[in-house]
């Protein structure tokens, strides 16, 4: 418990490091890393389980898609709180993970990424042609839930479901469950002859996948003020997985700096349209090459290179005696 509160402290901590954003950034930029927050969540929760239990799933943002799209109607015909109609959302994500894992996660590899990118494209379609329920592309309009479509206040929002993601994923990677995802990823068979039920901890690691992206979705819909069905192309997919990758597949803070580093230089490559796919893609396979632990691993070795540099460092002082003593 004394761990937890320190973590906790450690997360407020980070929280009060960066609130500082808004107050020298105007109002685009400061909607620019708010969306970077968002994508945090949704990194995250998809590490858990590609990164984690590696189970390569498509359908994660459509889960997001079914948090927005639950709680807009839900506050729109039923008049329920918007914190309600986001937990509803929550609850329906977990349902149909749920059914969702129970069905494909005995699948592996290609099928397992094919039947859930049948799914997504299900949901799309299905949102798309109810056009008296969802509004199809015309686009459903949400209540706004700070009742400003100012980006501050959803910045300090999301930053503290960012440090709460990160935080659930912390404490679920380091526990008994993290260790039954690792075997999982590791070697399934394995894992199995030593007791482990593997389908039941993917299902368990694909329904908490669900639910971050759910509630990140419900918040942001209520964030935008308009919901489509554009967000849940596969588009939308590929980025979250670019994030993953260029940030650090299999690393806890990978996702968290790829998430923020992707979207920012997406913004800044806006003019160049889709070719920014094309450009990302291009990211992915150098750095699948290059740097397989992504930009965490490059931090990493960056850090490892000026210790073994730096005069007071062990490392630098074994180097330089090992130098002196093959001199002549």
């Amino acid at each position: 418990m004394e761990a937890f509160a320190r973590r906790v402290g450690w997360c407020l901590l980070a929280y009060a490091a960066v609130a500082w954003v808004p107050w020298v950034t105007t109002e685009y930029h400061t909607h620019v890393f708010t969306i970077s927050l968002y994508y945090v969540v949704l990194a995250v929760g998809w590490n858990l389980l590609a990164g984690y239990t590696g189970q390569f799933s498509l359908a994660h943002h459509t889960f997001a898609g079914v948090g927005a799209y639950t709680s807009a109607l839900l506050v729109q015909h039923a008049r329920v709180p918007m914190l309600v109609g986001i937990v509803a959302g929550a609850v329906l994500a977990t349902g149909l993970g749920y059914v969702l894992g129970s069905l494909c996660l005995r699948m592996r590899a290609i099928y397992l990424a094919l039947a859930t990118w049948a799914f997504a494209e299900s949901i799309r379609l299905l949102v798309t042609v109810e056009y008296q329920v969802t509004r199809g592309d015309l686009g459903l309009r949400t209540s706004l839930l700070f009742g400003t479509p100012r980006a501050t206040p959803y910045y300090y929002l999301f930053l503290g479901l960012a440090l709460a993601a990160a935080l659930a994923a912390w404490e679920i990677v380091h526990s008994r469950v993290g260790v039954f995802m690792r075997a999982i990823r590791d070697d399934e068979e394995a894992a199995a002859a030593m007791g482990v039920d593997t389908f039941k901890w993917k299902r368990v690691a694909f329904v908490v996948s669900a639910v971050f992206a759910a509630v990140a979705g419900g918040f942001q819909g209520h964030y935008i003020g308009l919901l489509s069905p554009a967000p849940m192309k596969f588009n939308e997919m590929a980025t979250i997985v670019i994030m993953v990758i260029v940030g650090g597949l299999r690393t806890f803070f990978g996702p968290i700096l790829g998430a923020v580093f992707i979207e920012v230089l997406s913004e800044l490559l806006r003019g160049w349209g889709e070719i920014r796919m094309v450009l990302f893609a291009l990211l992915v396979i150098a750095v699948a090459r290059l740097y397989p632990g992504g930009l965490v691993g490059m931090l990493g070795l960056a850090v490892q290179t000026v210790r073994s540099r730096s005069p007071k460092s062990p490392v630098g002082r074994s180097t330089r005696s090992a130098m002196r003593s093959t001199k002549p």
